[in-house]
């Protein structure tokens, strides 16, 4: 019986994989309206911006419609409600800067008179945000601060300049590595602006060779290559000068705000608080082991610390990122026990109570209701490879909202009565539920039932976990995916796949688990081919605590690569296993790593492909790299422990894969190893991607890559 099912499946293809036919359905978009049951969302055919109930999951009201409005646009790619929810700004042909950052062209949309017209002239506007009083909008254009009432915009800044000096939005590293695209904040009444100057004109510049190419075709490079150069900090090297300012609206005078930081330190954030005299700006040292708030007068210019947070080794980005300023209290997560926690403040920076504890990380903050207290957040409490949705109250007691095991996210409703809930599985697509603030099951939105259907199909096989003790006593977890005919009589290859990266996990019980995410697609095509695909999480990765992820600290590579080797021994280990046999892989820190391991000293590893790898912490930017491995002044012996210095250790066949427009990952680490190993007089194969960036994706790109990655190891491998 068993054969005839298998016969009957049919078989995964890489060009099926990567053209998204395996991709889950999503309920995307979900905007809270603020102190309502309601939320927004674009309509799947991109002409409306529609409001919804929480409670039963219908349609309200039409609050956009492209057609309706005689917009000038053929669909709305977004949009931003205003406070008092009577206008909107909505914008389309949105051309991506870097990661966080786009420049569209935004129109302003009045909700009962039904009328639009454009916010400024141009599709180069950034960051469009309505003042708390619903009547200005303050937007960054070529680098320069802009504020407009729909009629009158007046030119707050006038130095922006590209390569040179921003006002209002971050540079290239800190969007990249402080995780946000807007440096300007309102005050509460909307009297005032404050905003983050960034001065990068002492900043080196790194420069990308760009070609004619193809999908999209540059034909300006037909005959000669063109650049593209923008300031880039590398480790160690001088970062932006930052300063603050303000612009007060009624007397329309600019002032230079008194924030004490470091000569060499960072303003990661500036925020709007409840007190129109007062906004809250966050500084940290650049060795980002202190983070203080302060609280400053845009008026005055004055300011006053209100918070400091001080831990060993390093603050995670998260703790930044994950922060509130409600009206009444700021919540801040902090791993200051060695676990990450939340911490209940007031404005003044007095400390009220730690919300919750436990040898647990909190993984994300849903919102704060100040009318009762309660905390919604995230946490991996149940175990490190699990995420459930928790409430904190008032007297200390928490409950879980979330039912099943496996990976829980949720978006609650602007007065915290209802949340959508997103779970999924290794072994279930994503489900979205809308719940009550108890957790109970209101309306299912999306179950992604045929796509559940679909893989049975094509027979995937099931991500079994499993875990083990190193050499050095480490216990480490993993999942594996068989072969789905696996006969335990026979010997498999087997192919690890690793990130690896600080804080990061690979081993979570989500469908986005796996190497290229749709649920892991390549794994089980990998499986299909005949190879045991497996992943283990070694020292430094995420939800253990902080001593398992800080123990990396000022050696990055080192242990992650120890870990593996020790993964690989294990499974050669097993009685279905060709120890001789093993390959492993990985992208961006899991190319590094996979270089690192393959260099580790120990030959275990028949084969490896590193994507897009650093292959030097002194090529990459400063905020990431320097808040692991302090500078190559400071360091010089960590930094040693990359792959170019064990390029004569490196064993096994490798493919190296890099993207010429990679503006993160930029492409002199492939260039620099490669010479390293060629004096080394070792052999290896490298590919370049012409005019990609670090995702090496558009047109074929993706199919024709991991083609490669499929054959290099069916060719050394079998």
């Amino acid at each position: 019986m068993m054969a005839s099912v298998m016969q009957a499946a049919e078989k995964l293809d890489l060009k099926s994989i990567t053209s998204g036919a395996f991709s889950a359905s999503y309920v995307t978009g979900i905007n809270p309206i603020e102190g309502t049951d309601l939320y927004a969302s674009i309509s799947s055919d991109g002409k409306q911006v529609v409001s919804y109930s929480f409670k039963t999951g219908k349609q309200v009201a039409v609050l956009f419609d492209v057609e309706a409005a005689k917009a000038p646009m053929k669909s709305v790619e977004g949009y931003v409600m205003s406070p008092d929810g009577k206008k909107m700004l909505v914008f389309t042909k949105s051309k991506a800067v870097y990661r966080r950052s786009f420049k569209a062209e935004y129109f302003i949309y009045d909700i009962a008179r039904k009328t639009i017209k454009k916010l400024s002239e141009g599709e180069n506007q950034q960051v469009a945000t309505w003042s708390p009083d619903s009547r200005h909008i303050a937007f960054v254009k070529d680098n320069n601060i802009f504020v407009t009432d729909g009629e009158k915009e007046v030119q707050v800044t006038k130095d922006g300049k590209f390569n040179e000096v921003i006002n209002g939005i971050p540079d290239w590293v800190y969007e990249e590595e402080f995780a946000f695209n807007r440096a300007f904040a309102w005050n509460a009444d909307g009297t005032s602006l404050g905003w983050i100057r960034f001065d990068e004109s002492h900043v080196k510049t790194y420069s990308l060779q760009l070609f004619e190419g193809a999908k999209p075709t540059r034909s300006e490079f037909h005959d000669y290559p063109g650049e593209y150069s923008y300031k880039y900090p590398k480790a160690g090297q001088d970062n932006s000068k930052v300063s603050l300012w303000s612009y007060d609206m009624k007397t329309g005078k600019t002032l230079a705000l008194d924030v004490p930081v470091d000569a060499d330190g960072y303003y990661p954030r500036i925020k709007t608080t409840p007190d129109a005299n007062s906004l809250i700006v966050y500084t940290m040292n650049r060795h980002q082991d202190d983070m203080r708030l302060y609280s400053v007068n845009p008026f005055t210019g004055k300011s006053k610390q209100i918070i400091q947070e001080s831990v060993p080794k390093f603050i995670k980005e998260e703790v930044m990122e994950n922060s509130i300023v409600g009206k009444k209290n700021i919540l801040l997560p902090s791993d200051r026990d060695g676990y990450m926690h939340l911490y209940l403040y007031d404005m003044k920076g007095k400390l009220i109570r730690q919300v919750e504890k436990g040898n647990y990380d909190v993984t994300a903050i849903y919102g704060m209701d100040e009318k009762t207290g309660d905390i919604y957040f995230q946490a991996a409490m149940l175990n490190a490879h699990d995420r459930q949705v928790y409430v904190a109250h008032k007297n200390g007691k928490v409950d879980r909202l979330t039912s099943e095991e496996g990976s829980n996210s949720a978006y609650f409703s602007g007065d915290y009565r209802y949340f959508v809930n997103n779970w999924s599985s290794y072994s279930h697509p994503y489900v979205y539920t809308v719940r009550n603030n108890k957790g109970k099951v209101i309306k299912t939105l999306e179950d992604n039932k045929k796509l559940l259907e679909k893989t049975k199909q094509y027979n995937w096989g099931k991500r079994e976990t499993f875990t083990f003790t190193t050499s050095e006593g480490v216990k480490l977890d993993g999942w594996m995916v068989k072969p789905v005919d696996f006969d335990a009589s026979k010997k498999y290859p087997v192919i690890l796949f690793q990130y690896s990266g600080p804080g990061s996990q690979q081993v979570l019980n989500s469908w986005s688990t796996g190497s290229m995410g749709s649920g892991g697609a390549f794994d089980y095509y990998l499986a299909q081919e005949g190879f045991i695909v497996a992943c283990v999480d070694g020292r430094g990765t995420g939800a253990r605590g902080a001593e398992f992820e800080k123990c990396t600290y000022l050696r990055l590579g080192d242990l992650e690569s120890k870990d593996q080797v020790e993964t690989a021994l294990y499974m050669g280990s097993l009685p279905y296993v060709d120890k001789d046999n093993i390959g492993i892989w990985g992208w961006s820190y899991g190319g590094f790593n996979t270089l690192m391991s393959m260099s580790e000293g120990r030959p275990v590893f028949k084969a490896g492909v590193a994507v897009a790898p650093p292959t030097c912490y002194r090529f990459y930017d400063t905020v990431y790299t320097e808040r692991y491995m302090r500078t190559p002044q400071e360091n010089e012996d960590g930094y040693k422990v990359n792959p170019i210095e064990r390029a004569d250790k490196q064993h096994g066949a490798l493919l190296i894969c890099h993207g010429l427009a990679d503006d993160n990952v930029h492409p002199q680490n492939t260039f620099e190893y490669s010479e390293a190993l060629v004096q080394a007089d070792k052999d290896f194969k490298e590919l370049w991607y012409t005019n990609r960036n670090h995702g090496i994706s558009g047109g074929n790109t993706r199919n024709h890559l991991l083609r490669q990655i499929t054959n290099w190891f069916k060719d050394k491998m079998k």
